[in-house]
């Protein structure tokens, strides 16, 4: 990647929209490493979901929760550690209580600085969002388990979900809306994004994520505010449920016959083009099948036998 591909990853906080009483999302307007963010109010306290990429994203995102809370207690989480999701989080540090699972803040701790690196190689303006005033924010609360948010008048489930896009990938529920943050679990118009870098980075599993996706299709959400993308209904969970399952038995069916990953990757490639023409983020397609070569069936995936 380099300048001449990625606009400026900017928030633009005036664009929120409330859909449902008290729930903002400033929503990404399709720019590259920018994601949706939420705000999610009860009585006592407003919570904000993710934070955009760099300190000075991070800051109109920390303005608008304190506008729209209006004294009310800050809560931040982040969905999982990826900078434009979570590298604006030490603005937070003395205004917000930061609350992460266990998974992602190992994540953060383990991974952070080297994808702060890496994004930083990306070239202006990436790099400059990521400049030197950025760190990487340790959560204030750690859980296991999911943690339920008492805002007052409204209860936020924060949710692990197990290994999927990241081994630390947690969900926000706000059951009274109907509302389901899925972070980059789940994305509209585009191809599921794997961050599949061997030997550095493999810590992606595409039977791990349409396990996660079948549970989060079958659980009747409204509205889903993925992690890009335009927010929808429950298609957007079915349309990468569905996705996810036919990559893994095209990349299998031609594993199994011996084919080589080269070939597998040109053949599926240009079948889920076909298939999603108007999708975006192709490159993410040849990462998707490189990682399920190496995965094997679990029980689950075999079926019933006998």
């Amino acid at each position: 990647m380099n300048d001449t591909l990625l606009p400026d990853p900017a928030v633009h906080v005036a664009g929120a929209q409330e859909i449902a009483p008290d729930l903002l999302v400033v929503p990404d307007r399709g720019i590259p490493l920018v994601p949706n963010i939420g705000i999610v109010g009860g009585t006592e306290a407003v919570l904000v979901v993710d934070t955009g990429m760099g300190t000075a994203n991070a800051e109109q995102v920390l303005a608008l929760a304190s506008e729209v809370a209006k004294g009310r207690r800050l809560y931040l989480t982040t969905t999982h550690y990826h900078p434009e999701h979570a590298f604006g989080a030490h603005v937070f540090d003395g205004h917000a209580t930061y609350l992460a699972n266990r998974a992602q803040a190992e994540d953060l701790a383990v991974k952070g600085a080297g994808y702060l690196e890496m994004f930083r190689g990306f070239g202006a303006p990436v790099a400059d969002r990521l400049d030197t005033s950025v760190r990487v924010a340790a959560p204030d609360v750690v859980y296991d388990g999911g943690y339920d948010l008492d805002l007052g008048g409204r209860t936020v489930r924060l949710r692990p979900t197990g290994r999927g896009h990241t081994k630390g990938d947690q969900v926000i529920e706000v059951p009274d809306a109907g509302v389901l943050f899925t972070g980059d679990l789940a994305e509209s118009g585009q191809f599921a994004i794997f961050p599949w870098f061997p030997p550095h980075d493999t810590d992606v599993s595409g039977t791990g994520w349409l396990t996660v996706m079948e549970s989060l299709s079958a659980d009747g959400y409204r509205t889903v505010v993925p992690g890009h993308g335009a927010v929808g209904g429950p298609q957007i969970l079915a349309d990468i449920r569905d996705y996810l399952r036919e990559l893994r038995d095209e990349t299998w069916r031609r594993r199994d016959s011996a084919m080589g990953e080269s070939e597998i990757v040109a053949e599926v490639r240009a079948l889920m083009i076909e298939r999603h023409p108007e999708w975006a983020g192709q490159e993410w397609i040849d990462k998707g099948v490189g990682c399920l070569c190496t995965e094997h069936p679990t029980v689950a995936d075999q079926g019933p036998t006998g």
